[in-house]
């Protein structure tokens, strides 16, 4: 007899939200995490000194809370305690010489600072975000709704008959359009340019990459409807609420439970699991993992024969760049040199521009330490004090152009392992460089740090088997591999070609991201 009408493998963002909404539906969960705490991506813990918390990997909620997961769950989630913290800026751009843009969520004021760096770019920004707004629905549905679905059939088809069938081609192709051409040819300033260059790599992407201009207008008109949010008291406070919630369903959560196989009847339908102590556990109605494609079939199903194009693609399947994460635990909040407005803007972006953000990009993709990396500084205790003793701050850095295997220094300063390791001497020798920038940028910037914690791509993999080389993006996400063909040509939304298993998870469509879509979207279907 089944126990459970769904097991759920891992605990990501997406895994908790699928759990949620089964529940609420009425079935009975389970949910099995082979590490100690829920959450993926998502964990707090003090890693620098006493009464610092820091979010290790992800923090930053916008795509959470403008997603359709947060619409259903949100008010469950704040009944049990969870709690945002926000301020009206959420990202800037710092440039080496000081000049900086600020970017708010509010409207008039955006395009007053726009209009401070250019004559004209003002005007530009406000149309562009009116032509995004105008397209929202159709561009998020594109995002975040099961492409092979009737429902997007009659988006698609509400489009022709809006545009026409050569309007609607005219709007792919804009839609394809990369990041430099449609910065180097809509902004005339180069602080307009740098404030939006570095988010291509938050997507996974390049500057040169196809629809990566789309993929900034999307997450720019985001960002200034919600902001950057963080969690009160860390990111751990929303896995908390999503466990009270699946339990308080019904469901059931797991941790220290490693999967070792999904188990497979004589009709080839998965049926369950057995986990790494010999336990076995049945679903009645199917298994969802979420876990990459390499954890999923060389894993979990590994014996078992798979189709052609389900081996084709994952031989092929890719994995993106590294990430590494660097934390400070700091005596007072940072006096940042280039003014004191920018101490409350929770992400900021280290860089010169766009030809800096592409030369960094691309000398991680070459497997090269960049000379200059783009560091994505968040600033947690500026919207949440309680990370810190009263009087204390932290620093939440991010670099999203690390290389997985490292070939040599772009800079020629740095000795890398023959066999392109990390090494956690190379792990702080990097950071060191990273050390560097910020104290050019903040004064008396050694003086306030207490202590720092650096997390190399490695680093990152240990705490997370899915994070694979650190690639926090569960692959590349360039066009090949991304929509329609993600994780593979032949994909239809978040069915297997096993009756009964489902794959969701960042390799998934819609993605990466703390959005939770490929959760929504299944249990949705489900139900």
């Amino acid at each position: 007899m089944a126990n459970y009408d769904h097991i759920i493998i891992g605990s990501g963002i997406n895994a908790l939200v699928a759990a949620s909404l089964l529940g609420k539906a009425g079935k009975r969960v389970l949910v099995l995490e082979r590490n100690d705490t829920t959450g993926g991506c998502l964990k707090t813990a003090e890693i620098t000194a006493p009464g610092y918390l820091h979010d290790v990997m992800a923090t930053t909620m916008v795509l959470f809370l403008t997603s359709p997961a947060f619409a259903a769950l949100g008010g469950d989630l704040a009944a049990r305690g969870v709690e945002f913290c926000h301020t009206d800026t959420p990202t800037g751009v710092l440039r080496r010489d000081g000049s900086h843009l600020i970017f708010s969520t509010d409207r008039k004021r955006n395009i007053a600072a726009f209009a401070e760096k250019a004559d004209g770019d003002g005007a530009v920004f406000d149309a562009e975000m009116g032509a995004m707004g105008g397209d929202a629905d159709f561009v998020f549905s594109l995002l975040g709704g099961n492409l092979w679905s009737g429902a997007t059939m009659k988006t698609m088809m509400k489009q022709v008959w809006k545009r026409g069938p050569r309007g609607l081609a005219a709007w792919f192709g804009e839609a394809l359009t990369p990041a430099r051409g449609y910065l180097e040819t809509t902004y005339t300033s180069e602080e307009a340019k740098a404030l939006w260059a570095p988010w291509v790599l938050h997507c996974g992407l390049s500057p040169e990459a196809s629809y990566s201009a789309q993929m900034l207008k999307v997450i720019g008109f985001a960002i200034e409807l919600a902001g950057c949010p963080i969690v009160k008291g860390g990111a751990r406070n929303l896995t908390l609420g999503f466990e009270k919630l699946i339990r308080d369903q019904g469901g059931e959560i797991r941790t220290g439970a490693d999967v070792e196989s999904i188990t497979l009847d004589n009709a080839g339908k998965a049926t369950g699991v057995r986990l790494a102590d010999g336990t076995s556990l049945v679903a009645k109605s199917g298994v969802i993992a979420s876990v990459t494609p390499n954890q999923l079939y060389n894993r979990l199903l590994a014996g078992k024969p798979a189709p052609d194009d389900v081996a084709k693609g994952l031989k092929s399947y890719r994995y993106g760049k590294g990430n590494m994460q660097i934390h400070y635990a700091l005596k007072a909040p940072p006096k940042w040199k280039a003014g004191a407005e920018l101490a409350n803007v929770a992400l900021i972006h280290l860089t010169d521009g766009l030809d800096a953000v592409s030369r960094s990009s691309n000398e991680a993709e070459r497997g090269m330490l960049p000379a200059e990396p783009t560091v994505c500084v968040g600033q947690p205790t500026a919207l949440d004090p309680t990370r810190a003793p009263e009087g204390g701050a932290i620093l939440w850095l991010q670099l999203p152009d690390t290389p997985r295997h490292i070939k040599g220094d772009a800079a020629g300063l740095l000795d890398c392992p023959a066999d392109g390791r990390w090494t956690e001497a190379l792990r702080e020798a990097f950071a060191d460089r990273i050390h560097a920038m910020l104290a050019e940028r903040i004064e008396n910037f050694d003086d306030i740090v207490i202590a720092r914690h650096a997390a190399s791509p490695a680093d990152l993999e240990a705490m997370n088997m899915n994070l694979v080389g650190g690639d926090p993006y569960g692959g590349f996400c360039g066009l090949d591999q991304f929509f329609l063909w993600r994780p593979f040509k032949t994909t239809s939304n978040h069915k297997t070609h096993i009756p009964g298993l489902y794959h969701i998870g960042a390799s998934t469509h819609p993605g990466p991201g703390l959005g939770g879509g490929s959760g929504y979207l299944l249990a949705s279907s489900l139900t």
